[in-house]
């Protein structure tokens, strides 16, 4: 078991264990009990009632916070001749559009956040799939990031923004981030709502009963604070 240090032991003391916070407070706490001395990412986690080995029970989603994540995407897209230069001037920070690019990412070179392409370029992409696919970089039309070539500036925005993927994982959580520490609790109130407005729109039709069990909210080297469930599942974006 890992062992925390006095700041992290100290924050835990200040949370009721026994109670469930409303969603603001949760966030005003995580902010409060902050101790690190960088800007921390304010984090999401949920515990469903699914079964993620069924495919009608994979929640799954891509959304856009109103007040972003705090942090510079920087964005690549695979795209050739006027795609290319579309996505130049939305404002893309690299375009692949030739094999020499190609073959320096297939070499190792991932200095980018988010991976965009048009259909006509995923042929080549498709090469890089053991490279991009573990980092979660693989273009895909269900993450919204292959995307045809009049859809590039709406996607390079969206990426840039705040825009963020979220997938129950095989334990039934969802992890997701919502923005940094140093946000207002306002923003992180709105952008929490967003998240968790769209993980009840994809509630799976078989699930019966309650479907969110747990949310917990927590700065990225915090503890977590137990947040009710019946609170988050009626926030509002």
């Amino acid at each position: 078991m890992a062992k925390h240090g006095k700041k992290y032991t100290d924050a835990v003391k200040k949370i009721d264990s026994d109670r469930l916070y409303s969603p603001r407070e949760a966030l005003k706490l995580a902010q409060e009990l902050s101790y690190t001395s960088f800007d921390e990412t304010v984090e999401i986690h949920a515990r469903l009632n699914v079964d993620p080995r069924h495919a009608d029970q994979l929640v799954r989603d891509v959304i856009v916070l109103p007040h972003g994540l705090g942090k510079t995407v920087r964005v690549l897209v695979f795209a050739q001749g006027e795609d290319a230069q579309l996505a130049r001037d939305a404002g893309a920070d690299f375009v692949a559009d030739d094999d020499e690019f190609i073959n320096k990412i297939a070499a190792g070179w991932l200095e980018f956040d988010i991976a965009i392409a048009t259909p006509p370029m995923m042929g080549k992409v498709g090469r890089l799939g053991r490279v991009l696919g573990p980092r979660g970089l693989m273009p895909n039309p269900k993450a919204g990031t292959m995307v045809p070539g009049d859809d590039i500036p709406r996607a390079i925005k969206e990426s840039k923004a705040g825009r963020v993927e979220y997938r129950v994982d095989r334990t039934a959580n969802i992890h997701a981030p919502i923005g940094k520490i140093s946000f207002d609790t306002d923003k992180l109130v709105d952008n929490m709502a967003v998240l968790m407005e769209s993980i009840v729109h994809n509630r799976p039709a078989v699930t019966k009963g309650r479907y969110i069990l747990r949310v917990v909210v927590s700065a990225s080297m915090g503890p977590g604070i137990n947040v009710d469930p019946t609170q988050a599942e009626n926030m509002k974006g």
